[in-house]
């Protein structure tokens, strides 16, 4: 058995082939495993559990029989769909989970994150988000009708694209200090991520002991999936 990690999926009815790629991952792949966590950013957007469209209802249903079949399913919130909430869980049969979260995978305590708040060198998204995670703002987004929300999800979209072109590579990966001062104020030695796109096992020495943090691909071009057992953990493309 092993316990799969997903994240970056951006699924949107404008990319049917990934999502046709991520059905087939549910009914196949993700059959086998013990648990799928998935951290961060399963949707383009998510404007609210109150405007669930036609191109969600079959992730959701997908989402629903994994669990049936006897698989757990963890999601994360991501930046682009952190107003999923409880009809989202009761939907999918999926489980939310904090940002940050520790769990315990085959013996070694994991700290997982979407990777964003450990972006810290870019400051003005920094802003931003505290910005959309402020419940007060959240509740005047609500208050909208779903045609605005869209609208004004669609504006946040291309201001963040345009804001993107024009920033350092480097600025939008993490920062290694804020990785290290989360690998030591959860006590754990391995953490798992997604948001920056950037696949990849990196290991290092941290207060004189070895510690490994395991970046999540997205799904824009392939999948990319984490499969994790008591032998350790493996980084695949689809």
């Amino acid at each position: 058995m092993a316990t799969l990690f997903i994240s970056d999926l951006h699924l949107s009815g404008e990319r049917p082939a990934i999502a046709r790629l991520f059905l087939d991952f549910l009914h196949g792949q993700a059959r086998a495993a013990e648990a799928l966590y998935i951290l961060g950013d399963l949707f383009e957007a998510w404007i609210g559990d109150d405007a669930i469209g036609p191109e969600h209802g079959p992730v959701l249903d997908a989402l629903r029989a994994l669990v049936d079949s006897g698989v757990p399913v963890y999601v994360m919130h991501g930046n682009r769909d952190f107003l999923l909430g409880s009809r989202f869980e009761q939907m999918s049969g999926s489980r939310l989970l904090n940002d940050p979260s520790v769990i315990d995978l085959y013996g070694t305590p994991t700290l997982l994150m979407h990777g964003d708040t450990l972006c810290t060198d870019d400051k003005a998204y920094q802003e931003f988000r505290r910005m959309v995670r402020d419940p007060q703002w959240q509740a005047a987004l609500m208050a909208k009708t779903p045609a605005e929300r869209i609208a004004l999800a669609r504006e946040y979209r291309e201001m963040s694209a345009s804001e993107t072109a024009q920033k350092a590579e480097a600025i939008m990966d993490v920062n290694q200090a804020a990785v290290e001062n989360a690998l030591r104020e959860h006590g754990v030695s391995r953490l798992i991520h997604g948001h920056t796109h950037r696949p990849a096992i990196h290991e290092f020495d941290l207060d004189g002991r070895p510690v490994r943090r395991i970046v999540l691909g997205d799904w824009y071009e392939q999948g990319s999936v984490l499969t994790c057992t008591a032998e350790g953990c493996e980084l695949a493309s689809l």
